[in-house]
Parts: structure tokens; sequence; C-alpha cells
């Protein structure tokens, strides 16, 4: 008789993951040396520059780019894009990951951490505070990710009842974790309102929050792309090219009118001429809206750019780095005049806790996609139409996460 077994977890220890989790290890120990000595003995932070790198990269940037996760659930699940639904799970894992790091940042971030679990106090707090929408909507979310998840979790360890639980909820959740992102997205523009007369005028608009609230929309189709694209070389699959290709062109539109919105508000407040000054503010900024913002359009726009995946790739990579030098533009380049000539740059400690905490998040990510169907197979010829887009109807295929078959012998009678 033949019955099927759950196969091991897996996990292989090459030498570039090695090195990957000997740098979490250290960002881990970084990170235990600051909530013991506080941010002025691990961090080159001072009242002149409160904020620096993780700011910028841990909580801005990658709030950001870990919003493939909801810009693709909205696609897949409220515009009708079924087809698209190849790339869905790896776009809410990398997010999920994504903001697990980012609330151990932000956590790292915070003067008196010791008092986070006063949060709950919510009677204690301001709710008029942007830190305090933040924190929720942040935390609530990655709680709503957790869930969106789960499916994925208990096809792999086969648990029927959970299974159940999260087919009941799973519709009321979706809804949840499309409406929170919109928040904090949003809200992590506010923080910068409050810099008026301190952030330079080429990036404080009132504007801001429904900036950063489109560009983590668009950034999250670049992003997943860029996943993708890394996941098949690493794993040796091939990426959905077709589906990332219609995802981009639907951010393409999304970033020709936020350029729009970001000239006419210039223009509006009369900034506009200092964008062509041919100083240092300026040229970022030419090169924030050029490089990551115009030039990826036009070629997510580009009917060609599904049957050239180099062409897709490139593009989606400016995009990421883009939106990465926009939010280092708000925290750094804007703010430099305010600082009075003051310098910033990272300490050590600092640098050990964002390298970690990437490594860590790539490690994640490499053991979930190991141990989990998270990966699309490529579609055969019948699901691909002559101009390389999936067929009407055609479902894409996860990578099954099959149990071994292990013969066992029918016990012998009288024994």
């Amino acid at each position: 008789m033949v019955v099927a077994a759950r196969p091991g977890w897996t996990f292989r220890l090459t030498r570039v993951r090695r090195v990957l989790l000997v740098l979490a290890v250290v960002g881990a120990a970084a990170g235990g040396f600051r909530l013991a000595f506080g941010l002025g003995a691990a961090t080159n932070l001072t009242d002149r520059w409160p904020w620096g790198l993780w700011v910028w990269w841990d909580v801005l940037t990658g709030v950001a780019l870990a919003g493939g996760g909801y810009s693709t659930a909205l696609m897949v699940h409220f515009l009708g894009r079924e087809r698209w639904r190849a790339v869905e799970r790896g776009a809410l894992l990398t997010s999920l990951i994504g903001y697990l790091l980012m609330c151990a940042g932000l956590f790292l971030d915070l003067g008196r951490w010791i008092n986070v679990p006063r949060v709950a106090l919510v009677w204690q707090l301001n709710p008029h505070s942007v830190m305090f929408e933040l924190f929720w909507c942040v935390s609530g979310y990655t709680v709503v990710q957790l869930v969106e998840f789960g499916y994925v979790f208990v096809e792999r360890v086969r648990a029927p009842r959970l299974s159940r639980l999260l087919s009941r909820i799973y519709a009321p959740v979706l809804i949840v974790g499309i409406t929170l992102p919109l928040l904090h997205q949003s809200a992590l523009g506010s923080l910068y309102l409050l810099t008026k007369g301190s952030l330079d005028p080429l990036w404080w608009t009132m504007l801001l929050p429904l900036l950063f609230l489109a560009s983590s929309f668009f950034v999250g189709p670049a992003m997943v792309t860029v996943e993708s694209f890394l996941a098949a070389r690493a794993h040796g699959h091939r990426p959905p090219v077709p589906v990332l290709a219609q995802m981009v062109r639907v951010a393409g539109y999304v970033m020709l009118a936020y350029l729009a919105v970001r000239l006419g508000d210039l223009a509006w407040r009369g900034v506009l001429p200092r964008i062509l000054d041919g100083g240092v503010a300026s040229n970022l900024l030419l090169v924030e809206l050029g490089l990551g913002v115009l030039l990826p359009a036009c070629v997510f726009l580009d009917a060609r750019t599904g049957a050239r995946p180099a062409r897709l790739v490139t593009a989606s990579t400016m995009v990421v780095l883009g939106v990465a030098l926009n939010r280092a533009n708000v925290v750094f380049t804007g703010m430099a005049a305010s600082a009075a000539g003051a310098s910033y740059l990272p300490s050590l400690v600092e640098l050990a806790v964002t390298v970690g905490l990437v490594a860590a998040g790539v490690l994640a990510y490499l053991f979930v996609v190991e141990n989990f169907p998270i990966a699309p197979s490529a579609p055969g010829p019948s699901e691909t139409t002559r101009a390389g887009r999936p067929a009407e109807g055609a479902r894409p295929r996860l990578a099954p996460f099959e149990p071994e078959l292990v013969p066992v012998r029918e016990p012998v009678a009288g024994r």
C-alpha cells in the first residue's frame, strides 16, 4: 500500500546564505546594543539630524516597497484581473516580510522603546497624532497580512479547521487589508507636513500624503517584477512575463498622473523654475522624476515591453530606485539647508542593523519559497496567445507542494 507523507522542512545553506546569516546575526547584535545603550551611543543622530538611515530605509522606503502586496491584491480582486493571480502569492510574501522588518526597524528607532506596550492604552495617547495612526495602521495591516498568507500556510501543514476558518473571514480581511495601507502610506507623507519651513519647497507640499500614497501604489508592480525575476533566477523557473507586463502598464498610467500632479503643484506654488537652477537639490529632483518616473513609465506603456523581459526588469528597477531616491530626498536632501551646516553619516551600528534586516528578510523569503507553494510555473503553450498574453480563462498554476509517496508494508495477520 502507498500512503501520502508530508514532506520535511528544507533549507539549503549555500555560501551566500551563510554570509547572509552572519550579517543577520551581526545586525541582531547591533540592535541589542542599541536597545541596551540608547540612540545616542548607537547612532550619529543629533538634534539637527533627528531622523537618518533607519527612517529613510527601514521605514519610509521599506513601507513603500512593501506596497506590492496591497496594490497587487487591489488589482487582482477588485479590478477583476484573476489571470494576475500568478504573482499574488509572491507579492503578499514580499509585502509581509517587508512589513515585519519595518516594524523591527521602527521599534529600534523609537527613543523610549520600553514604553511601546503603553500604545495599547488608547485613552492615554493623542488620537490626533500621525504617529498614533501610523502605529495602529501598520500593526493592524501586518496582522491582516498574516491572515492573508494563512491560506498558503494551511496548504503546507494541512489544517482543515484553520482552512475553513480562513475561508470564512478572508473576504472581510481582504477589504481591511486594502483599506489600512491607504491610511498609513499617506500618513508617512503627513509626518513631513509638520516640517514646513524646514523641508525644501521642492518636496514640501500639502499634497505629500497623496504623493506618498500614489508612489507606493505604482512601485508595487515594479517591485513585484524585480522580485519575480530574482526569484526565478534563484529557483530555476520562468517568471510570468506577460502578467507582469500587464500589471506595470497599469502602474505606468498612475506614474504619468503622479508626474503631472508633481509638476502642476510645483508650478502652482511658484517653485517650478527652480528645477533648472543647476543646484544639487534640483538635479536630484530631475533624476528622481526623469529616470525614476517618466522614462520607466514610457517603457511600461510601450506595447513591445512584454516581449522584452530585459527592458521590463530594467524599467522596474529604475522605478524602485526612483522611489527610494524620493524618500532620500525628503529625509536628507530636502532637510539639509535647515540643518544649519550640520552633517550626518550613519554609524556602524546603524549600517549593521539595516544590512542585518535586509539579510534576514532575504533568508526568510528563501525559506518560505523552498517550503511553501509560492512560485508560479510558466503557462503552457495552450495558455498563451500568439501576442504573448495569457489566454482568456487560463488559470496560472502554482508550483504544487505534493506529498511524498512512501511505500508502507501491510501488517501480517497474527502479528
